[in-house]
């Protein structure tokens, strides 16, 4: 019998461990995430964590889609019928997902041709897909246009004369926002107001860019100008930095109806909104957070004089993909470090989950293959990568009795860590299972070393 593991002292910032380790707080687990009675194992969409893993191997992303669906449904109740909310495929594509959250009645937004083809073969209505990006390409903004999108965001005076070069071919008339530089950047709890304008994105209000884009577009026969897009930042807590952009572009909008006598008919704040990674996150209800935006614009449209109030646009992507997304890792080497932490290895890591090491992201985690009333261990989660930053969880707590061969599951893991994976150190790319009603199945195939082997030519 091995000895107990050492005690480590908690670091300042780490709260304390929770009374129970084998609790799932709702904020952050799918909607039908459980403990199994007899077991204590972790159940996903009625299915047991032991027989995915057994079924489909491990790391797997695991998907609850009727998370998904209530998810697109509280954003549409919540914003209403005379608002647009389209998902931000970047946050994570596949054409299941993409087919789930248009039969809800959104939209999607895709930033490159690879999600536009997805979206397409998915059976996307194109009227419902936006095209986004800083450099579409010239066959990209070809491709949106023979297919009818539904609307364009312009990011460049380049784009607009290629734009409208693909237009006059198709002899199209594609609807265009154009992409303000506001000057406010936001994140979390924090936003700032000003010198922000220095990125790639979009054209700045405070240089009069975002004026003249308005000019050249309404200056040409085949380009449709509706209206203005804007977007602050990501994991957003509060409608604060909403407020002031909301501002900027409804002055922007007023100054548009005097020059050209024109009403805006579309208002686009993006997305950003946050989620509960842990349980110190509070990210306000879909709800609040749609009564505070609708009063925010029509206070702001008011303010600059507008005789109506456009339709407001959001797009959320991680507020409905992720928390509805569990990561289950195999536990391999525990080492532990004495006076500081257990470090606790996993069969994947940076390759399917670089925010931790992009972003010093946090997460959730817990052991999946069994219930374990052990004390809590301090512990690192760390990936199988050959890098020091291969690090899923920073600070976390795991039962001590934990050992090789346990299954641990990883919560809120839907937005941007199956879009960000990458083959390092060629490791193979985990694949993701949707489970609805005690069934499984494969969504997006998990690559094998045949696929790796087959693009190496040689």
């Amino acid at each position: 019998m091995s000895e107990p593991r050492p005690a480590h002292p908690r670091p300042a910032d780490l709260p304390a461990p929770a009374a129970d380790l084998n609790a799932l707080d709702a904020r952050i687990w799918p909607l039908n995430a459980a403990r199994d009675p007899a077991s204590g194992a972790l159940t996903l969409g009625g299915v047991d964590a032991r027989d995915l893993a057994g079924r489909f191997g491990t790391p797997v992303f695991v998907t609850d889609p009727a998370d998904v669906r209530q998810r697109c449904r509280d954003y549409s109740d919540a914003f209403g019928d005379d608002a647009n909310v389209s998902y931000a495929a970047k946050a994570f594509c596949s054409r299941a997902v993409l087919r789930w959250v248009t039969e809800e009645g959104l939209g999607v937004d895709v930033c490159s041709g690879g999600e536009l083809e997805v979206a397409l073969s998915a059976g996307v209505d194109p009227e419902k897909i936006t095209l986004h990006g800083n450099n579409k390409l010239p066959d990209e903004l070809k491709r949106a246009v023979t297919a009818g999108v539904g609307h364009i965001v312009v990011d460049s005076y380049e784009e607009i004369a290629r734009l409208a070069f693909h237009a006059d071919a198709a002899g199209a008339r594609p609807n265009v926002l154009v992409r303000v530089t506001t000057g406010v950047e936001a994140h979390t709890h924090e936003f700032m107001a000003t010198a922000h304008d220095d990125q790639k994105f979009g054209f700045s209000l405070a240089s009069g860019a975002a004026d003249e884009a308005v000019r050249r577009i309404i200056s040409l026969p085949n380009l449709e100008f509706k209206g203005l897009h804007s977007h602050i930042g990501s994991q957003i807590f509060d409608t604060a930095g909403f407020e002031v952009a909301a501002h900027r572009v409804a002055e922007l909008a007023a100054r548009i109806h005097g020059e050209h006598g024109i009403a805006i008919e579309e208002l686009d704040l993006g997305g950003g909104f946050g989620i509960a990674y842990t349980q110190s996150d509070d990210p306000p209800d879909v709800y609040e957070l749609a009564k505070s935006l609708r009063a925010v614009v029509a206070a702001q449209c008011a303010a600059a004089g507008l005789d109506q109030t456009p339709r407001l646009t959001i797009e959320p992507g991680r507020g409905i993909i992720g928390p509805s997304t569990v990561t289950l890792y195999e536990v391999g080497t525990i080492k532990d470090v004495d006076g500081l932490r257990t470090y606790v290895s996993v069969d994947g890591g940076m390759s399917d989950n670089i925010r931790t090491a992009l972003y010093d992201a946090t997460y959730t985690c817990a052991l999946a293959s069994r219930r374990s009333d052990a004390r809590p261990m301090l512990s690192r989660v760390v990936g199988r990568h050959c890098e020091s930053g291969d690090i899923v969880i920073r600070h976390c707590y795991l039962p001590e009795d934990l050992a090789a061969g346990d299954l641990i599951a990883v919560a809120a893991t839907g937005a941007y860590c199956w879009s960000l994976a990458s083959n390092y150190n060629h490791l193979t790319r985990p694949g993701v299972v949707a489970v609805t009603g005690g069934d499984a199945r494969e969504i997006v195939r998990r690559e094998t070393l045949d696929d790796l082997l087959a693009l190496d030519v040689g």
